[in-house]
């Protein structure tokens, strides 16, 4: 299982722009250079960002990107989802069918309820963590993880 390079970096740039104390915020070249990321890269992912209303933007001379919200109010959850989507959503079946129109396994299928466990775990956990959580060491935001994925609204069958 793989988090996309777009998830990744759509969340170390919100990161980094939720750390910055500008107040015009951070140019896309900023970031760039901060993350050693592409101009054009950062450029598509601060788009992504901004059509999801996490930031936003002031053009000219004194623009930059900055958070549109405050870092608690940022779900992580809803930034993956519009970074990339879900690893597993309802339309996985018919995306996998391979030849067939629909999947062979469609009636009875353990894999499908291994993906949809793994999903609500994930769920669980990101739909609490929110871009403040992030901020802090690795070690100080593994902990918060860790706490948030042994809360007791997890069932006990998929917990960590």
């Amino acid at each position: 299982m793989k988090f996309s390079t777009q998830e990744e970096y759509g969340l170390r740039c919100l990161l980094r722009i939720s750390k910055s104390d500008s107040p015009n915020g951070l140019t896309i070249p900023e970031i760039s250079q901060l993350e050693g990321l592409s101009t054009a890269n950062v450029g598509k992912i601060l788009r992504l960002l901004r059509l999801g209303g996490f930031i936003e933007s002031t053009r000219g001379q004194t623009g930059g990107y900055k958070l549109a919200r405050s870092s608690e109010e940022i779900i992580i959850g809803e930034v993956l989802e519009a970074l990339g989507g879900k690893l597993f959503q309802d339309s996985f079946c018919h995306d996998h069918s391979g030849i067939e129109t629909i999947c062979t396994n469609s009636i009875d299928c353990a894999i499908r309820s291994l993906w949809k466990s793994i999903q609500n775990l994930l769920d669980g956990v990101l739909s609490k963590m929110t871009l403040r959580d992030l901020i802090g060491t690795e070690k100080q935001v593994g902990s918060i993880a860790n706490n948030f994925a042994s809360s007791p609204d997890i069932p006990i069958s998929i917990k960590l």
